[in-house]
């Protein structure tokens, strides 16, 4: 299983967000960097992914509303592929 530490601290805009998520999560080179894209690619994961984000809370202080979003696609994502562990930390630990 593949285990992947994510850090909301470091997603202080849209662009950086998913800029950082391809980059931590090896999304190939066509990803489209959207809420939408990012649901897409995490539903279809093949292999068994544990994907712990801390500093959850800082994607609503940078992003707001969106922010919000980011965090409902991906745990929409892990509800939906049985490959994916998602685990929302407040804090870093």
């Amino acid at each position: 299983m593949k285990y992947v530490i994510l850090d909301g601290e470091k997603m202080t805009s849209r662009e950086i967000a998913h800029t950082y998520l391809a980059s931590k999560l090896n999304f190939p080179c066509y990803y489209g960097k959207n809420l939408d894209a990012l649901w897409d690619i995490l539903s279809t994961v093949c292999e068994p992914i544990h994907i712990k984000l801390v500093n959850g809370e800082k994607l609503r202080d940078y992003l707001g509303d969106y922010g919000q979003s980011l965090l409902d696609a991906l745990a929409e994502a892990a509800e939906a592929n049985e490959k994916i562990v998602l685990n929302i930390m407040a804090e870093k630990e």
